[in-house]
């Protein structure tokens, strides 16, 4: 798998290479769009990561020409507060946003997260069916709308299927930005009850969600 990382502060570029290179991505950088739209043009990435503040054409309007033409991941990272260009980038086709700073785990799990999404069919079980690509769920015939932090943690349990994660994996791979958020044990939880209620034919006696205790959660193919 390739990423394009467009990123014009050496140095958080720097690390952003390392880190992806060091989780087994080829990376190619850049440190503006026109560099890194020729590289576009030239050769096909599978995800990029753009910052918003670059010279001459900003992240943006980068990520409008990509998504003009092609349905790659991108990931957006900024240190912009503003919600309205979080919103912004995400309405121009962003698959997902993470503000600086940022822990860089937390990007290779974002990316990673990305990528498995888009690689991901259908996943089904029994009589449950989640499709990565129109965030749908249904049991049988019923469908079951789930809000997105509810599925992307359903998504990150069936797509790993008998093994264990904890809360705090959990909490990396289903939030884009794990330190903007208050997320405790607890929240995770609740979250799993609150999925529980919703997927399971009887909460009380989890058919797909089991409880490793002292572990976390892991997903449990029927038998």
């Amino acid at each position: 798998m390739n990423i394009a990382v467009v990123e014009d502060e050496a140095s958080i570029r720097e690390f952003e290479v390392t880190y992806l290179a060091h989780a087994g991505y080829g990376v190619a950088d850049f440190s503006s769009a026109h560099e890194a739209l020729k590289h576009f043009r030239d050769e096909q990435a599978d995800l990029w990561v753009i910052d918003l503040n670059l010279p001459g054409m900003d992240g943006l309007e980068l990520c409008r020409v990509i998504r003009s033409t092609s349905p790659v991941p991108i990931l957006i990272v900024t240190a912009r507060n503003s919600d309205e260009d979080e919103v912004k980038g995400l309405e121009l086709g962003a698959d997902d946003y993470l503000k600086k700073p940022f822990n860089p785990n937390v990007l290779v799990a974002r990316v990673h997260a990305l990528l498995r999404r888009k690689a991901t069919k259908q996943l089904v079980f029994g009589e449950l069916r989640i499709d990565p690509a129109t965030m749908a769920v249904t049991r049988g015939k019923q469908p079951i709308t789930l809000t997105t932090t509810r599925f992307n943690l359903l998504l990150t349990l069936a797509s790993q299927p008998n093994v264990v994660l904890t809360r705090a994996q959990l909490v990396d791979q289903i939030y884009s930005d794990p330190s903007a958020h208050d997320v405790y044990d607890r929240t995770i939880d609740a979250h799993i009850k609150a999925l529980r209620q919703q997927i399971e034919p009887d909460p009380h006696h989890p058919k797909y969600i089991e409880t490793v205790i002292g572990a976390g959660y892991r997903f449990r193919t029927p038998s």
